[in-house]
């Protein structure tokens, strides 16, 4: 544990002073990834992190006192930036009703407006935008193209979500944000394994095996269900599109 640790903390030096920064920004959300990777940015750039809470219309109060009581507790510096406005205005042009694909494109428009300000903090204080996005999530593809998955460098990406539970019991990430079901709280009542119909727990045994390229043979010998295996790996085939650069036309 103690060594993935040193790793993070040297990534996050190392690929911020080659891309010229020595100063970083990111989302601070009240959730265990954000407070993890708050936990690192404050402990290798001190007084040069800045945290921005993002609260919207739909966000819980809770997570954004969780978010500030965090910051405050390790003095991490932080701003509140209500965007409550953007939300309701975007609502409105767009004639949205309150159906699941509706919730889902509102969703998706606050991850970018949150994205859309950080990159423009990380402008205003020559910073480097931090990715708060874990394995788990990329693998599934479960997150907003340009939103939560937009980031410069992200030194939790190689992390699967049950480990950083782990390791923010290690680092002593706050019970209560430990402790919090899982949600990128874009929506009221949203949660990430309601959405993705089973538990990070579940889900990350079966994603170490696919990441080893095991074949759906080898995988249903290992005693994982069809359905359950059938239901991932067409998320992952689905959503790989998220992890890929644009492709340029050759002509």
């Amino acid at each position: 544990m103690q060594k993935k640790i040193e790793k993070i903390e040297k990534f996050l030096l190392k690929e911020s002073k080659k891309r010229g920064f020595n100063s970083i920004v990111f989302g601070l959300s009240g959730g265990i990834d954000s407070a993890v990777v708050g936990y690192f940015c404050n402990k290798v750039f001190k007084k040069k992190a800045r945290a921005f809470i993002m609260p919207s219309t739909f966000s819980n109060p809770k997570n954004t006192d969780d978010a500030i009581n965090f910051a405050k507790s390790i003095g991490l510096y932080y701003e509140v930036i209500d965007i409550g406005k953007f939300q309701d205005d975007f609502a409105s042009i767009s004639h949205l009703k309150e159906d699941s694909k509706d919730l889902h494109r509102i969703g998706n428009f606050i991850a970018r407006i949150r994205m859309a300000i950080l990159y423009d903090k990380s402008y205003l204080h020559n910073a480097l935008v931090i990715g708060t996005s874990n394995k788990s999530e990329l693998m599934l593809g479960y997150g907003t193209l340009y939103g939560d998955m937009a980031c410069a460098i992200n030194p939790i990406g190689n992390i699967y979500k049950s480990e950083i539970f782990e390791i923010a019991k290690h680092i002593g990430i706050p019970k209560y944000i430990i402790d919090k079901k899982p949600s990128a709280d874009l929506f009221e009542g949203q949660s990430d394994e309601y959405d993705l119909g089973y538990s990070y727990e579940m889900i990350d045994k079966l994603l170490v095996q696919i990441d080893s390229n095991l074949s759906k043979k080898h995988l249903l010998k290992k005693g994982f269900e069809r359905e359950f295996i059938e239901s991932i790996q067409n998320r992952i085939k689905n959503n790989r599109f998220k992890s890929k650069m644009p492709k340029i036309a050759k002509v």
